[in-house]
Formats: C-alpha cells, sequence, structure tokens
C-alpha cells in the first residue's frame, strides 16, 4: 500500500482530498496546525505540526512516498490584501522547507498546488477578461504577495526536478469552493461569503458587495479539484497545468445564482467600497483537456446548490 502525505490536512481541499485518498486505497497521512472543522479525521494518521519548521517537514514527509503539498496561510481577498509580509513569509517557509524534506526522505512523487494569483496583474484588468494560459505566467508579474510566492515556489520544485530528479507536478487552482469550508471569520472566499450573507438576510432585506460587482472570476467545485489533482498526479505531466472552471461570471452574477437557490425573493445587492482583486480572471483549459483528456465537470449551479446548503445549516446552528 503506497503511503501519501496531504499538508493542509484541516484545511477545506486538504480534507476533501484526504476523505478521496482514503477511498482509493491509499494509507494517508494528515499534517496540518489545525484539526479538520466541519468534519471526522478520515486520515491513517493526523499530525498537528507546524510546516514552517525544518524538524516538522522532515517528520511529516518521514515514509511517504507520495506528498500532496497544500499547507499555506491563506484566505479570500479581505485577508489576502491586508497581511502580505507574514503571506509570504508563512508560505515560503512552509513550500521550502517541505519540497526539501520530501528530497531528503526519499519521496516518489511530489505535487505542489499554486495559484491563479501568480499570473500578471496586466492581463486582468478588464471584466470581459481573456483566458489565462499557462505560458502566460511569465514576464512575471502577480499583484499581491500570495502570487509572488507561488511562483517562487512553483520554480523552486522545477529546480528540485531539475538538480535532484524529484518527480514534481504543479497544478494552479482557480476559485475552489464547495461545502465544509471556511464560511466567516474574514478567510472565506467569495462563494461562502455570498452564501452566508444571503442565509442571514430576511426575505426583502439587502446584502454587501465589495465594489460594483462587475469584477469577473470562474468558480471550480472542490470535487472537480480533488479528481483533478488526483489525475496529475497519476500522470506523466511534470508542466504547470491550470485546474479550474472556464465559465466567467460577474460576482453580481454569482450572488443572483445564490440568491435563486435559497428561494428568496427580493434581496438585494449593495455595492461598498472593499478589496476586489484583479477586475477579471479566468481559466483557458485547452492545457489540461490535451494532457489529461479531462476536465472539470460540475456546473455552478449544480455546486453551488450543495455550498448554500450546508452554509445555510450553519448559520443556522449558529444563530439557534
Amino acid at each position: 500500500m503506497e503511503r501519501v502525505l496531504v499538508t493542509g490536512a484541516g484545511g477545506f481541499i486538504g480534507h476533501h482530498l484526504v476523505s478521496y485518498l482514503k477511498e482509493k486505497g491509499y494509507w494517508v497521512r494528515g499534517v496540518d496546525i489545525k484539526e479538520p472543522e466541519f468534519s471526522d479525521i478520515d486520515a491513517d494518521d493526523f499530525q498537528l505540526l507546524d510546516l514552517r519548521w525544518k524538524e516538522n517537514t522532515d517528520k511529516a514527509t518521514e515514509g511517504i512516498d507520495h506528498v500532496y503539498s497544500l499547507a499555506a496561510d491563506m484566505g479570500g481577498m479581505g485577508f489576502i490584501s491586508a497581511n502580505h509580509s507574514q503571506i509570504l513569509y508563512n508560505n515560503a517557509l512552509i513550500n521550502l522547507q517541505m519540497t526539501e524534506s520530501a528530497r531528503k526522505n526519499g519521496a516518489k512523487k511530489y505535487l505542489y498546488t499554486s495559484s491563479a494569483c501568480i499570473y500578471p496583474e496586466h492581463l486582468q484588468t478588464e471584466a470581459n477578461v481573456v483566458p489565462l494560459k499557462e505560458s502566460d505566467a511569465y514576464p512575471a508579474a502577480p499583484q499581491d504577495a500570495y502570487g509572488w510566492e507561488k511562483l517562487i515556489s512553483e520554480i523552486a520544485c522545477q529546480y528540485y526536478a531539475l538538480d535532484h530528479g524529484l518527480d514534481v507536478r504543479i497544478v494552479r487552482f482557480h476559485n475552489i469552493y464547495g461545502p465544509y469550508g471556511t464560511w466567516t471569520g474574514g478567510r472565506e472566499k467569495a462563494p461562502a461569503a455570498l452564501c452566508r450573507k444571503i442565509a442571514e438576510v430576511e426575505d426583502g432585506g439587502e446584502i454587501e458587495i465589495w465594489g460594483d460587482g462587475e469584477q469577473t472570476r470562474s468558480f471550480c467545485h472542490v470535487d472537480d479539484c480533488v479528481e483533478g489533482i488526483y489525475r496529475l498526479m497519476m500522470s506523466d505531466v511534470h508542466e504547470p497545468l491550470n485546474l479550474g472552471r472556464d465559465r466567467m461570471v460577474t460576482i453580481n452574477e454569482l450572488a443572483q445564482i445564490i440568491i435563486d437557490i435559497s428561494g428568496k425573493k427580493n434581496v438585494s445587492l449593495k455595492h461598498v467600497d472593499g478589496p476586489q482583486g484583479v477586475r477579471g480572471r479566468n481559466s483557458d483549459n485547452s492545457l489540461l483537456r490535451e494532457k489529461l483528456n479531462w476536465e472539470p465537470q460540475i456546473a455552478l449551479e449544480q455546486g453551488l446548490q450543495g455550498t448554500y446548503r450546508w452554509i445555510e445549516k450553519q448559520v443556522q446552528a449558529a444563530q439557534s
């Protein structure tokens, strides 16, 4: 039985990935600084470790065949735009230590989870943006520290492959959403934040949207995300790949889809000042389809249905 490690296993994507890999029959070690908040621990071995420090990354990777490196200090735009130095410091430490420990302990495969935030800001200044191809990453000009650190860690992985033969894969996430993730507290992302606001408001009320709501994004359900991660790990593809849907919607449209799911008839949108990130972003899935003969399948309305109902239950429980 191959032994796999998932870092960030107490987080949103990480705990979904642990469950997916267990169903595939792997022995799974999960590592994080916290346990999963909204679900049981599915890992065979779960360790609470701060992966900024070398002794902990050495311990985490000991006896491991495949490493899925998801651990990161991150959140939605409100968090990312206000914590540049913290994000760069913590995530650089985590990822550089993890790559070195995986090499040192003889991991057979290493998958690094990067982000669409690595793409140049000047390619994302219009709402009707041209979908981003993997080759658009250079010349590099990410908007914020989160994107810069992700790009630096991509490069580190590629050099470890070149210098040490580490069998690396790199995936660039585009706005992953779904149930059992952060939905309040300041680190939640747009779909979860909107689901919470709509679940909290009475019919006939209003919710706040940062900016004019015409900024655009594409959104990928977490079930598609973990399947894509696994397909990439099992492939022989070593170049970075986008992982996201290629359907672009405005934040206003996203909010309206969730309002329709909620069944509330008269929820209005109030536009206020707030961090918005880039004006537009969409995933070009051409290389993903070519290399994996696959792309995400879950429609936005379908994925948001389950996401909203789960967050609605959390809101109701918190209010009772």
